[in-house]
């Protein structure tokens, strides 16, 4: 077996993955290349990204996908092809916004538009969805060739102590005990990995929210859960073992360790980019703040209006980064 990683038993005290040949964190080289950490890939005749409906035997990957600089990633399949669209429009490219294509139409698990050098995909709800996709993301993107890459998850999420409208860049993603670490059980053994994302890239995000009118930004820590209420401490589930105060209570530790929203998939997320030298940022708006209660009860349009701004402050990063802004 490799000795990329070193395992911890399950009955013994977890252990941090250690990556050979990692770059250091907030350096690169010239040409920032998408590494893979599986030795068996290069053995492979053909190597099928099931849930993408690509091969590498029946697609071209490098002619299709060689030049993307931007990868943009979403829960919604609806959400990310209205962001294509938007992108689409921003980047004022040729052609019918509505016209841009699913090229994973042969697969109702994902959805995926390139529009120029971006590409956008849906990921689904919840750690298991999200880390699958990525992990045929980052195989794409290797076998096509890319370098300099730089992805964002676009999300929505729960405030905390932050009023709704409210978008959170992502310092650290942190677990349920706010520790900025990913477990990941790999036969049997639990391997930790860390969940730091580029700096340079949040701060780069926060400029960008400042040049743009209703934006309204921060930066702050996000914790990951598992799933959307108990372990965000919602007292509306169908399940409820805790007290009001006691809701309150780890709200207000979470608070004091720096968390500013909680989402569903930012550990796995933050955990396997860095693993593979990508770039990456977590940039979720607030629907409510969690203080305050447990359910969402904006309107319609005002919901609408939140879950355009992540789009917003993305597209202007973009546009920046490819010369369309000064």
């Amino acid at each position: 077996m490799s000795t990329m990683e070193k395992h911890g038993s399950s009955s013994s005290s977890n252990c941090t993955e250690t990556i050979r040949g990692l770059p250091e964190h907030g350096k690169s080289d010239l040409k920032q290349h998408v590494q893979v950490k599986n030795p068996y890939l290069q053995t492979m005749e053909e190597d099928i990204l099931y849930h993408f409906s690509l091969s590498t035997k029946t697609h071209n990957l490098p002619e299709m996908f060689g030049d993307i600089k931007f990868v943009c990633v979403g829960g919604s399949a609806n959400r990310m092809k209205a962001f294509a669209q938007f992108i689409h429009q921003e980047l004022q490219l040729p052609g019918n916004p509505e016209e841009v294509k699913d090229i994973c139409e042969g697969t109702d698990r994902y959805c995926m538009y390139k529009v120029g050098p971006v590409l956008s995909i849906s990921h689904g709800m919840g750690v298991p969805s999200i880390s699958i996709m990525l992990h045929e993301l980052i195989k794409l993107l290797h076998h096509a060739h890319c370098h300099d890459v730089v992805l964002f998850r676009l999300g929505t999420s729960g405030g905390v102590g932050l009023p709704p409208g409210t978008v959170v860049i992502t310092d650290k993603a942190v677990d349920y005990s706010f520790r900025p670490q990913f477990e990941q059980v790999v036969l049997g053994k639990v391997i930790t990995r860390s969940t730091e994302l580029d700096e340079g890239v949040a701060s780069e995000l926060l400029q960008c929210s400042l040049e743009l009118q209703n934006v309204p930004s921060v930066i702050g820590n996000t914790m990951c859960t598992h799933d959307f209420y108990e372990g965000q401490g919602r007292l509306d589930g169908a399940l409820c073992s805790f007290s009001h105060e006691e809701k309150l209570e780890y709200l207000r530790k979470a608070y004091e360790a720096g968390v500013r929203n909680i989402e569903m998939e930012s550990t796995v997320f933050a955990a396997m980019c860095r693993v593979c030298g990508l770039k990456a940022a977590v940039i979720c708006v607030t629907l409510l703040n969690r203080f305050e209660g447990d359910q969402i009860t904006s309107s319609h349009d005002v919901l609408v209006d939140y879950q355009q701004r992540p789009q917003v402050l993305v597209s202007h990063f973009i546009k920046k980064r490819l010369g369309h802004i000064v």
